[in-house]
C-alpha cells in the first residue's frame, strides 16, 4: 500500500510539472492535438499508480516522450503557416451578416442548440444581432455583434477618458505582497499601513486590498467591502 502512495505521488509531481512547461492554457482553450496529448498522458500515468508490478520508469518515460512530442509539433506549428492549418485546422465563419450558415455547421457536426448555446455564452439571444459569428480552432466561438448592438463605448460619443490602470493585489488573506508594491508609483507599505489605521484596521483583518491606479479597495474578513483613494492616506 505505502509502495503504491509514495509511486502514485512521484508520478502525479512528474506528470504536472511536464503540464505546467506545456503552458498555461485552459482545458477549453487547447488546440485538438494538445487535449490528445493530455489524455494519453493521464492515462498512461495511471498505470503505474495502479500496478505496483509495472517499473514506475514506465509511467514517467512515456509522459516525457509524450512532452517532447508537445514541444516540437509547437515549434513546427509556429514556423510554419500551412503546418498549423494541418494540426489545428482553420477558424470558420457560421453566421455571417445575421444569417446562420446551415450547410457550414453541417460540416461542423454542430446543430441549432449547439449555436445557441454557444452564442447565449457570449452574452447573445439572437443571431439576428450578430454580423459574424466565429468557431475558432479550439472549439469557442468569437462573436462580433452587428454595430446597432454593440455596447455604446466612449469613443463612439468623442468623450474623453482617463487612462485605465490595472488593479494591484497589495494585502491578500491577511498578508502584505511586498514585491507588487513596486508595481505601483508613488505607494510604500506605510502609506498603505497609514490608510489601514485610519480605518482602525490591521493587515490580519483584510481579505484582499487592491490599489487601482489611486483607487483603493478594501475587503476585510468580517464587514463591508471599503472604496476610497490612496490621498486619504497623505
Amino acid at each position: 500500500m505505502l509502495n503504491i502512495f509514495v509511486r502514485s505521488i512521484i508520478i502525479y509531481f512528474f506528470l504536472l510539472v511536464a503540464m505546467r512547461l506545456m503552458g498555461k492554457r485552459q482545458l477549453g482553450e487547447l488546440q485538438p492535438f494538445e487535449f490528445a496529448i493530455t489524455l494519453v498522458a493521464s492515462e498512461l500515468a495511471c498505470i503505474p499508480m495502479s500496478d505496483p508490478t509495472i517499473p514506475i520508469i514506465y509511467g514517467i518515460i512515456p509522459v516525457f516522450t509524450l512532452f517532447i512530442v508537445h514541444i516540437i509539433m509547437t515549434k513546427l506549428a509556429s514556423k510554419s503557416v500551412r503546418f498549423r492549418k494541418v494540426l489545428n485546422g482553420k477558424p470558420v465563419v457560421v453566421i455571417e451578416r445575421g444569417n446562420i450558415l446551415h450547410n457550414v455547421m453541417k460540416e461542423l457536426n454542430m446543430d441549432t442548440d449547439d449555436l445557441m448555446e454557444a452564442l447565449r455564452g457570449k452574452d447573445v439571444f439572437n443571431p439576428a444581432e450578430v454580423e459574424y459569428a466565429i468557431i475558432e480552432t479550439n472549439g469557442s466561438m468569437t462573436v462580433l455583434p452587428k454595430a446597432n448592438k454593440r455596447p455604446l463605448c466612449p469613443e463612439d460619443i468623442s468623450v474623453e477618458v482617463d487612462r485605465s490602470f490595472m488593479p494591484v493585489t497589495i494585502i491578500l488573506e491577511g498578508n502584505f505582497l511586498g514585491g507588487n508594491l513596486s508595481l505601483v508609483d508613488g505607494v510604500t507599505k506605510q502609506r498603505v499601513i497609514k490608510l489601514l489605521d485610519q480605518l482602525n484596521m490591521d493587515s490580519k483583518d483584510v481579505l484582499l486590498l487592491l490599489l487601482q491606479g489611486k483607487d483603493v479597495f478594501v475587503q476585510p474578513y468580517n464587514s463591508d467591502s471599503i472604496t476610497l483613494t490612496m490621498e486619504d492616506a497623505q
